[in-house]
C-alpha cells in the first residue's frame, strides 16, 4: 500500500513538472511569434517633429510577456525630458533616457543618445502606439549653399521578456540583448530583441541650416540697423529731454 501511494505520489510530480514545463515552453514559442508588425511614421515639419511607433500583438498576449522599444537617435535631434516628463503622465508608457541632454548645444558639439520606452499592456494589450516629440538640432552653417541637411533616424529595436521563460538561448532567428529591466534603471536584464519580417527603412528629417556665404552681410546689415536705431533713440531723448 505504501509502495503505491509512493508511485502515486511520483506520478503526479511528474505531470506537474511536465504541465509547468509545456507552460514556460508556451511561453518561449509565444515570444517568437508575439509581434504581428510594427509602423513608424514621422509626422509634423520644420525643427519640431512627432515619431509615430505602432506595434501590432497577437490577440493571444500572455500574461506576464512585457515590451521594451529601444531608440537610438543621432546627434542631429534631441529629445525634451520635461516634455517627456509630461507626456509620459498622460500616456500608457514610461520613458528612461540613457544620458543628459542639453538642449541648447548645436549638432556638431553632441552625440548620439538612447531612450527606452516601455508601453503598457493594461489598456490595449494588442496595440501599442508611442508617440515621441522630437526636436532638431541647429547645426553648422553650410558653406556650399545648402539650405537643409539631413538627419536619418533609424526604427527602435523591439524587445520581450517574460519571467516564464529562461531558455533564451534557443530564439533564433531572434537575439538576445542586456537593456534595463525597468524604467528605474536600477539593473539590466536579459530581453529578446525581436527581428522584423517587413523591413523598416529609416526616417530622413530635413532641417534648415545656414548659409556661411551669408555670414558677412547678415552681420554687417545688423551692426548698421543696430547703429541707426541707436541714433535715432538717442536723438528722441536728446530732443525730448528724456534722462
Amino acid at each position: 500500500m505504501y509502495f503505491t501511494r509512493l508511485l502515486a505520489l511520483g506520478y503526479l510530480l511528474t505531470c506537474h513538472c511536465l504541465v509547468e514545463e509545456d507552460k514556460i515552453q508556451d511561453h518561449c514559442s509565444f515570444l517568437r511569434q508575439c509581434v504581428e508588425s510594427v509602423s513608424v511614421e514621422l509626422y509634423k515639419k520644420g525643427f519640431h517633429r512627432e515619431v509615430i511607433t505602432t506595434v501590432e500583438l497577437r490577440p493571444d498576449v500572455l500574461d506576464g510577456v512585457r515590451v521594451l522599444l529601444v531608440y537610438k537617435w543621432p546627434r542631429g535631434v534631441y529629445v525634451d525630458p520635461y516634455q517627456l516628463a509630461s507626456l509620459s503622465n498622460r500616456s500608457n508608457w514610461q520613458i528612461l533616457v540613457d544620458s543628459a541632454i542639453d538642449l541648447e548645444l548645436p549638432a556638431h558639439k553632441t552625440s548620439g543618445f538612447a531612450t527606452y520606452v516601455y508601453p503598457s499592456l493594461e489598456s490595449a494589450p494588442t496595440l501599442l502606439k508611442v508617440t515621441i516629440p522630437i526636436h532638431g538640432r541647429y547645426h553648422e552653417p553650410s558653406n556650399v549653399g545648402r539650405t537643409f541637411t539631413s538627419v536619418d533616424i533609424e526604427p527602435p529595436d523591439i524587445l520581450l521578456r517574460t519571467e516564464k521563460c529562461a531558455q533564451l538561448n534557443n530564439l533564433e532567428p531572434h537575439t538576445v540583448v542586456n537593456a534595463p529591466c525597468t524604467v528605474k534603471n536600477s539593473s539590466t536584464c536579459p530581453w529578446v530583441q525581436i527581428q522584423h519580417q517587413q523591413k523598416l527603412s529609416h526616417l530622413r528629417v530635413q532641417i534648415p541650416v545656414g548659409d556661411e556665404l551669408l555670414v558677412t552681410p547678415v552681420c554687417g546689415g545688423t551692426l548698421l540697423v543696430t547703429m541707426a536705431c541707436c541714433m535715432a533713440l538717442s536723438q528722441y531723448m536728446w530732443k525730448h529731454r528724456i534722462i
